[in-house]
Formats: C-alpha cells, structure tokens, sequence
C-alpha cells in the first residue's frame, strides 16, 4: 500500500512480520491448518466460494490501536492535514497487514470478504481501534492466484461477487484505498454561515475543498492499483468520517478491490423462470 504523503513509496521497510501474531493467534491458526477451518461466510457465500474452486482454511484478524493525534492548521484556509491522514492510513496499514500474516500463516492464496472497522477505545481521546477482518482461502487444484509481490491477495468482495467475478475471466489482487483527512478553513465557514444563513445557494468554499478532499483520496486509490499493474477496481466505496475531530475537519476514504484479466470469460447463467403449481390462485368474490 501506498502512503499518502509518499506516492512513490511502497513502504515495505514498516510492513510488520509474522511475530506481531499473538501466540493465542499463533494456537487457534495451528488448528486450522488441521482441518479445522472458521469463516464469517454466509451459507450461500460458503457455497459459491466451494464452487468457484476454493476452499475457506480460517477467519484471519488484523489489529492495531492507535492515537491519532492534532494537527495545527491555518484557520483562514482550506487544507489537507496530511499527518493525519498518513495516520488513519497507517493505522489500516499496520491491521490489513497483520491480517494478511495469518493468511500466509495458514499458506492462503488470499482473504475474501474483507472488513475494516474502527472502533474508539476509551483508554484515551483520539485513541481507536482499526480492526481487519476476513476469510482465507485456498484454491484447490494449486493454481497460482496469490498478489505479484508473492503475498495473498486481499478482497473485500462478497462470496458471490467474488464467484462472479472469477467467471468474468477476472480475478483479485489486492484491496486498494486511499485517505485525505481534510480541515474547511474555519473563518470562511464562520463568514459563509453569518452572511446568508438563510439565503438558497451554492457555498464554493465548502465545494472546492470537499471536492478537492474527495480526488485526493480517489487518486491515492488509483495509484495503488496502478502499482499492482491492475486492470481496474471494482466495488468502489468511497465514504465520510469525522471520527470525533471538529466539525469542520473530516475524512474522506476510498476503497475497492483491483483486479486483473486472468482467463476467458465463462458463459452468462440466464435466470430461469419458475412457477409454483403446488398452491392454488386465491379467488376473491366480488359482493
């Protein structure tokens, strides 16, 4: 993944080793690599990822609490507060990373149905939990579908998106996002707000940095499938969080799975038609 301030940094020197699983994780791992496998799968999504060729091996976890402190700002300017946002990326960072140990841990091709959270922690202010949750998987017949950097790719699609997205002759590799935690300069919104409160009518200090805020975070997103040579990204999410800071400063965070053409696309299952004949029409009398 890609810092925001350092586009052109990968940051493989700060990606954490296997030692950062605890020895609990070390102890319920060791029991999936027996046969025991655990999943946040639905049934359905068990099925289809069955049926795609895969078998689900464990439920991986990442964690990292983390402070994430202030930043001084220009209060007559809209800006990009960009030691926080290299915070609240790192935080993922560190979670995605940890929950991609424990799929190596268990030799997964990869993580399906990946979760990120943030919880607060009330062990201090500013301090939260940034939480990485998935299903590891392995393909049967040993085909090779891990990430080009030799790690297992990361998806936060759906068993059955994932299934569908394989029969497009696709495949994942890696979960791409991007942050931009951004402050609306606070005296032009004091002045917006007291000069026409009441008046209908665009405020292009609010649109210029918002929209400003929202491509950082879009391009930051990009460019980290363009590193991993992707051929797009698929099921983009992108959202807004103020995580507790003052109201005038928010983050905003992109993110969807990059995938690449992998192999022909299969035929398209048309959907059937069926009626049951069991129960008969209801009648109703006309009086």
């Amino acid at each position: 993944m890609t810092s925001p301030a350092e586009p052109d940094s990968t940051g493989a020197d700060d990606r954490p080793t296997g030692d950062d699983v605890p020895r609990s994780g070390h102890a319920r791992l060791a029991e999936n690599r027996r046969g025991l496998f655990t999943s946040d799968l639905t049934v359905n999504e068990y099925l289809l990822v069955e049926d795609a060729g895969f078998e689900p091996l464990g439920l991986v976890v990442g964690s990292s609490i983390y402070q994430v402190g202030y930043q001084r700002q220009r209060w007559n300017r809209s800006q990009e507060l960009t030691v926080l946002s290299e915070a609240m990326y790192h935080a993922r960072e560190l979670a995605m990373t940890r929950m991609e140990e424990e799929a190596d841990e268990l030799e997964a091709d990869g993580i399906v149905g990946v979760r990120l959270q943030i919880g607060r922690v009330e062990i201090g202010r500013h301090i939260s939990e940034f939480v990485a949750v998935g299903t590891a998987v392995r393909h049967r017949d040993g085909h090779a579908y891990r990430a080009a950097n030799g790690r297992p790719f990361t998806s936060d699609l759906s068993g059955q998106d994932f299934w569908t997205l394989l029969r497009t002759g696709a495949r994942p590799v890696g979960l791409v996002m991007g942050s931009c935690v951004y402050a609306i300069g606070a005296l032009a919104a004091v002045a917006t707000r007291f000069r026409g409160s009441f008046v209908t009518r665009e405020l292009p200090n609010y649109t210029q940095a918002l929209y400003d805020a929202r491509e950082l975070a879009m391009g930051r997103m990009q460019h980290e499938a363009t590193a991993l040579e992707a051929s797009g990204i698929v099921g983009v999410a992108l959202t807004e969080h103020q995580h507790g800071w003052e109201h005038h400063v928010t983050e905003f965070f992109a993110i969807g799975t990059a995938v690449v053409r992998a192999g022909a696309r299969q035929p398209t299952i048309a959907p059937t038609l069926t009626l049951d004949l069991n129960d008969p029409p209801q009648t109703h009398t006309i009086r």
